[in-house]
């Protein structure tokens, strides 16, 4: 496409009457060369294009892509022996009596204590304090703000217990507790060091971005190892998985300081002591609170999930409940996941509006003795119904206020299956929907994958990496495909890749078509904001039970709770990607009479186009996560055999299985992260 110029604001000319009217066209919005033109002087697009030939063909011809056995190394014999020998010695090994078993006793007393805690104020004690807390976070005054978050607290409070899920929510809230506040002290420290020392900061940006791409459950593992299945495990992996996103945050917030007011505090003779506590972290303060944000979001999902290796709560009746199937308890507790996500997204976000607000525009000597006023009867309160509540009230909601809607949630979903899953006059129904994505997408995605040759994807692999980010993206992408096969596990991990692929193609659909209809109309961007608010607050655990009401059990259920997962990333990067094009090139093309569609197509998306591949590097990313815990509602492949592990203990067959996960995740990672800048190594 040749690139439109603007006459200069000097040249004069002069209108010819005879001369026809020009075209966009006329303009030379489709000059240029043709796709052949293009594509044959594009020599990285011909390796591509030359590789898939080359998968394609060598597919057609052998028909099979196993791994070749004597490749493969026994790797379930060691687990299996290392895993009775850490039964065996547990209570005896130095590493575990002197170390780990302090950290967990430490781990369960810390949240055993909080749990007592809530008990002994009691179902009025907690939901007036939580109240007021919350109220007090948003501005503790009249205003909307304010009065909207403490609304909320009070209506999340009254909902979990009229729903009968009471006591699940304090045991949620106090594995919550505990690790929000471990998470965010390891966070802060973490970031500190990486944002007042360029060298910590060098070490711990690796670990940060390949602890990002690891899914949720895969933090389990290690720990169900060290720890055995209990609470110890499931907070200690919360607080690993969560406190990264405070890491970055608290680092970008120190290192983003005006320098300016940095070199004002210098000039005054500030000590870097001085200097951090009164110009560097007040500076950072609102970064700090939108990790602070993270970190409880992260928090909550990781809780839920724990459920997996025996953490009790909300997680756990969801777990139960999908194991048997019952629908109506997992939409119950799912509900009150919900609720819990909202009110801590609400408080904590209303906590940072506040403080930009006093950074902005201060605050009256009144209106902060007001607020301390009110911290002061939160704590009193705090202490009178700790010591008492359980005079006051009874420990858990009462059972006269409660409502059991389970059968009514059974019976409409049976009614929505018998209905709407098929039959339905030319639309077919969701579970017809399910089948036919299942027969004509996964299928032959996953019978493709194992046709083709180990080598031929390998190819395919080192080429993409290469193309698309540098030479070290190639290596690392074949080192993790090699590490599967050698492992035995190339032929369910082919199956993986299969549905990861397929449910990527409909999130980028999905995403890219919402994320343009965002960026070009305002009404639509406003509808779509609170619903991906209340989207990306969900934990992962919640997406499932809708889709299981939906499809049922099948390897389409967990795409489509995939795609519903991983769709609002998209669809926000790819808004606000489009959104920020540079508005002389916009301005540029209305000067030529562009029409909308031909700016769409030949300004907005090509100057998009590196928010556009973040966007499919986080589906990526979002994706595979979820088609893992897909295993629980018939996914398979390696999300059911981590799983299984994880449920049973079983180190043999979840470990291996999450190693493959993790390097499906670094290698998709690297396939879909275009390099920050195109100097190769030759």
């Amino acid at each position: 496409m040749s690139t439109p110029t603007i006459p200069d604001k000097g040249e004069q000319r002069t209108p010819d009457a005879a001369a026809p009217e020009k075209t966009p066209a006329d303009a030379g919005w489709n000059d240029g060369p043709g796709p052949l033109q293009r594509l044959a002087g594009n020599p990285r697009a011909l390796l591509v294009l030359f590789s898939l030939l080359v998968v394609v063909v060598s597919a057609a011809v052998t028909g099979s892509g196993a791994w070749p056995r004597g490749w493969t190394v026994d790797i379930e014999t060691p687990l299996n022996d290392l895993d009775n020998w850490l039964v065996d010695n547990r209570e005896t090994a130095p590493i575990f009596l002197y170390f780990l078993l302090h950290i967990s006793n430490f781990a369960e007393t810390s949240v055993d204590a909080i749990t007592g805690l809530l008990e002994s104020m009691g179902w009025l004690g907690v939901t007036l304090v939580g109240t007021l807390i919350a109220w007090a976070a948003g501005g503790a005054d009249l205003s909307r703000r304010a009065l909207r978050t403490g609304g909320t607290a009070l209506g999340v409070f009254i909902v979990c217990g009229v729903l009968e899920m009471w006591e699940a929510t304090m045991e949620t809230l106090a594995l919550m507790t505990a690790a929000v506040f471990a998470s965010a002290l390891l966070g802060a420290l973490l970031g500190l060091a990486a944002g007042l020392s360029d060298r910590c900061e060098r070490l711990l940006r690796p670990v940060f971005d390949t602890m990002q791409v690891m899914p949720a459950f895969a933090y389990l593992l290690p720990l169900l190892l060290m720890f055995g299945i209990g609470v110890p495990s499931a907070l200690i992996a919360t607080v690993i998985y969560a406190a990264p996103p405070m890491a970055r945050l608290t680092s970008l917030g120190l290192r983003s300081a005006d320098p300016a007011a940095l070199e004002a505090s210098t000039s005054l003779g500030s000590t870097p002591w001085q200097r951090l506590r009164t110009a560097r972290v007040p500076l950072a303060r609102r970064q700090m609170m939108l990790g602070l944000n993270q970190a409880i979001m992260m928090c909550l999902s990781m809780v839920v999930l724990a459920s997996l290796i025996g953490s009790e709560g909300l997680g756990d009746e969801i777990y139960q409940a999908l194991g048997s199937l019952d629908i109506g308890t997992a939409l119950t507790a799912g509900t009150a996941v919900v609720l819990i996500a909202v009110l801590l997204d609400r408080t904590t976000s209303a906590a940072g509006e506040r403080l930009d607000a006093v950074a902005t525009a201060g605050t009256t000597r009144l209106m902060k003795q007001v607020r301390a006023g009110v911290w002061g009867l939160v704590l009193v309160l705090f202490g009178v119904f700790a010591a008492i509540g359980s005079a006051i009230s009874e420990s858990e909601w009462p059972e006269a206020w409660t409502v059991d809607i389970t059968r009514q949630l059974d019976s409409g979903v049976g009614w929505f299956t018998d209905h709407l899953g098929s039959g339905v006059p030319v639309l077919g129904g969701t579970v017809t929907w399910a089948q036919g994505f299942t027969e004509y997408m996964l299928n032959p995605l996953r019978s493709g994958l194992l046709a083709t040759p180990w080598w031929a994807l390998a190819l395919l692999v080192a080429v993409i990496g290469w193309v698309v980010g540098t030479w070290r993206a190639a290596l690392t992408g074949l080192v993790c495909l090699g590490l599967v096969g050698v492992m035995g596990l190339w032929e369910v991990s082919m199956d993986t890749l299969s549905q990861v692929i397929g449910g990527l193609l409909l999130t980028v659909v999905v995403g890219f078509a919402f994320g343009i209809l965002a960026a070009r109309v305002e009404r639509v961007d406003r509808l779509l904001r609170p619903v991906l608010d209340t989207m990306q607050t969900m934990p992962q655990f919640v997406y499932l039970i809708p889709v299981i009401a939906l499809v049922g059990l099948s390897r389409s259920a967990g795409i489509i709770a995939a795609v519903i997962y991983a769709a609002p990333a998209v669809i926000r990067i790819t808004a606000q990607g489009l959104r920020y094009v540079d508005p002389a090139a916009m301005e540029a093309s209305l000067s030529l009479g562009a029409t909308g569609k031909q700016q769409l197509l030949q300004v907005q998306l090509p100057l998009a186009r590196k928010s556009l591949l973040v966007g499919v590097n986080q589906g990526v990313v979002l994706v595979l996560s979820m088609v893992v815990i897909a295993g629980l509602i018939g996914g398979g492949a390696l999300g059911y055999d981590v799983v299984q592990g994880l449920s049973k203990g079983n180190l043999s067959q979840g470990l291996p299985a999450g190693i493959a996960i993790v390097c499906l995740g670094i290698m998709l990672d690297r396939l879909t992260q275009p390099a920050s800048a195109r100097r190769r190594d030759q």
